[in-house]
């Protein structure tokens, strides 16, 4: 038994709310497995003065979208000196934002598919056809249409025709103010789970992601039988040494600590490109992540733990590398 007293925090506002629940009340359980005192906190106006009256030991952020993943809880979190699991404010910007993270892993020699950022205006004052038609000569068909922040694949949309931009556009645009397009990369999509430990950051095994629609979009995550994965991917050895290299590299590069997760799509000739990272993975019965962590015959709570050691060891975060 441990007098370690965990606020996980679930919930929120944000369009991922239910996944985030979800999250949440698993981690939690697999925490109170360890031992752990674990109490679950909806993250709205009465949150700062519970964290003040409770003081936890450490707080896991189980919030996917918005402020659990653009920095702004783990801003709050270090104005009020209470140590959690996770990336600082600023590496969780660099992720948050698709394009920027994009770009610097791109400077860095990693490989992405090609993408371009639009605002909703660029479709408004230069006309929406004449725009959709540009991008699709520059980027080609089929295109990945999605927001540039945002998780659970809300407003994702495979474009394989013409036809279908406009309202993949409306649909995209419906979860933020610009459309991330993306040239469609076929291939074999995986999940790569970075964790950091005494040695530094380590991947743990693929997840291969084959989902019966074949697109692996909201609906396809978050319903159980909708997507069969596989845990570890089926990858030949340079392929999975690959994908491990890139999800490690691109924790690195970016700043991250504690654990992300990295989707990755492997080209039939090997090659391993970026697609995204998310900071705060989902914790779901669907999800990857624990996937991964079984694959290896560990368990969720037991990781976790660990990472919460290490959130207390390191302490409160510094202001001024925010």
């Amino acid at each position: 038994m441990t007098d370690r007293t965990v606020a996980v925090l679930a919930g929120g506002l944000s369009h991922e709310r239910d996944v985030s629940l979800r999250s949440g009340r698993r981690l939690s359980s697999s925490l109170r497995d360890t031992g752990l005192y674990v109490e679950e906190w909806d993250v709205d106006a009465k949150l700062i003065s519970r964290i003040n009256s409770s003081r936890p030991d450490a707080v896991v952020i189980a919030l996917h979208g918005g402020a659990g993943e653009n920095g702004a809880v783990q801003s709050v979190l270090e104005i009020l000196r209470v140590p959690y699991v996770g990336a600082d404010p600023r590496a969780c910007r660099r992720a948050w934002d698709k394009p920027t993270a994009k770009d610097e892993l791109a400077r860095a020699g990693l490989s992405t598919p090609e993408w371009i950022t639009l605002p909703h205006a660029t479709f408004r004052d230069l006309g929406a056809q004449d725009v959709l038609d540009a991008l699709v000569a520059r980027l080609g068909l089929p295109l990945i249409l999605k927001p540039p922040q945002g998780g659970s694949a809300l407003g994702l949309h495979l474009v394989r025709e013409v036809a279908e931009l406009p309202g993949a556009v409306v649909g995209c645009l419906a979860y933020g103010d610009s459309v991330l397009a993306e040239s469609f990369v076929e291939g074999v999509e995986v999940a790569v789970t970075v964790l950091d430990g005494p040695d530094g950051p380590r991947a743990l095994p693929a997840v291969e992601i084959d989902a019966t629609s074949g697109f692996y979009d909201y609906t396809a995550r978050y319903t159980a039988g909708l997507a069969t994965f596989h845990a570890p991917a089926r990858l030949d050895s340079a392929a999975a040494a690959a994908v491990a290299d890139l999800a490690v590299s691109a924790h690195r590069i970016l700043g991250l600590r504690d654990v992300s997760r990295t989707d990755v799509v492997v080209t039939p000739d090997g090659v391993a490109q970026f697609l995204e990272v998310n900071v705060a993975p989902g914790l779901t019965e669907t999800s990857l992540l624990p996937m991964a962590i079984e694959s290896t015959g560990a368990h969720l709570g037991t990781i976790y733990a660990a990472l919460i050691e290490r959130a207390i060891a390191r302490g409160p975060g510094t202001l001024s590398r925010n």
